[in-house]
């Protein structure tokens, strides 16, 4: 999954920020580009647009979240509604499991990255419902 590179969309028009520079960081990120990009329910839509301030339980310092994307969109019900969306493989969304024998430095750098992303997704929460919109996250479930 780690592969990045340039997205050019059809539609240059429904992008939010300069559209010669969407960059993904995953084939996953691309693919949901791809669907923003060419779905007609989705009115407009940008890719790490948006900056949410977060405190980070590791050093207890603020700092910068940018989700990977804002999508406004007509709902089923025909109501437009904003999405703040963050692609994640689902085993990052999971609190790691405490091994049985000794913690290893694997186990502890996976704890320190949940502690960190659920501290971004609070505050995204947050950020979200103070502005009326909605805060997902995205695996590969969803997205395949």
């Amino acid at each position: 999954m780690a592969y990045k590179g340039k997205y050019k969309p059809n539609r240059p028009d429904k992008y939010h920020g300069d559209p010669t520079k969407i960059v993904y960081r995953s084939l996953w990120e691309r693919k949901c580009m791809r669907v923003f990009d060419e779905n007609p329910n989705i009115l407009s839509w940008g890719s790490e647009e948006i900056c949410i301030p977060y405190v980070s339980p590791v050093d207890g310092k603020v700092h910068r979240y940018y989700p990977d994307f804002i999508v406004e969109l007509k709902n089923k019900s025909g109501e437009i509604e904003t999405l703040v969306i963050e692609v994640k493989p689902s085993k990052q969304t999971q609190e790691p499991k405490i091994p049985t024998g000794k913690k290893t430095k694997k186990y502890i750098r996976e704890v320190m990255t949940y502690s960190i992303n659920n501290a971004k997704w609070k505050a995204a929460e947050e950020a979200c419902k103070q502005r009326g919109w909605s805060f997902r996250i995205i695996t590969e479930k969803e997205i395949f």
